[in-house]
């Protein structure tokens, strides 16, 4: 078959082009919500990102201008600012004073150390620790943490839980510890 020349080619071409995207043209419409939705949002984060980068330009430009006083208030303390002894444990020991007091297990007294708050002295432990009830020992109660405590509170008896009570108040004092055996002496004892 010989070739038709290159006008008629063209004509048919686009003919058949019409035909098919007259066919896709339900389908295209359904899609132009989503389109115009996200290029919307894809203008509008682009928009939001130049925003940011302009700010941050303007933020080092009056920093070189107006360099940032030195703004700490004096209770305002940071770990870059203590020494090397009171840095936080990176090491995988535990945290005994802070927030973190409440699943601390170390030798020191749970919780924050606060003036006029006195520390357990070795010599009080060993005093403390000569009169161990069987059931710290049975339990490790020195290695437990509070919700490690908590999970084995259900399978112990009122006697055992007054006894890990007066254990807690001769030795440590974790209020929240001492909180967590009271309220479950309370409970045992009403049923």
């Amino acid at each position: 078959m010989a070739t038709a020349p290159y006008g008629v080619r063209l004509i048919v071409g686009a003919a058949v082009t019409a035909i098919e995207e007259t066919r896709k043209l339900p389908q295209t419409i359904l899609m132009y919500p989503m389109t115009v939705a996200s290029t919307v949002a894809h203008i509008v984060m682009k928009v939001q990102q130049d925003l940011a980068d302009l700010v941050i330009k303007g933020d080092a430009a009056l920093e070189n201008i107006f360099p940032p006083k030195d703004e700490q208030p004096e209770w305002a303390t940071f770990d870059e600012d203590l020494g090397d002894t009171d840095a936080p444990a990176g090491n995988g020991e535990r945290r005994t004073e802070g927030r973190f007091a409440l699943y601390s297990v170390a030798d020191g007294v749970g919780g924050p150390a606060g003036k006029g708050q006195e520390t357990v002295t070795k010599s009080s432990r060993k005093t403390a620790t000569a009169t161990v009830p069987p059931i710290v020992e049975e339990l490790d109660y020195e290695s437990l943490t509070l919700a490690q405590l908590r999970a084995r509170l259900q399978s112990l008896s009122v006697a055992d839980l007054e006894a890990l009570l007066a254990y807690e108040e001769a030795s440590k004092s974790r209020a929240p510890f001492q909180t967590l055996l009271a309220n479950r002496i309370t409970r045992a004892t009403a049923k």
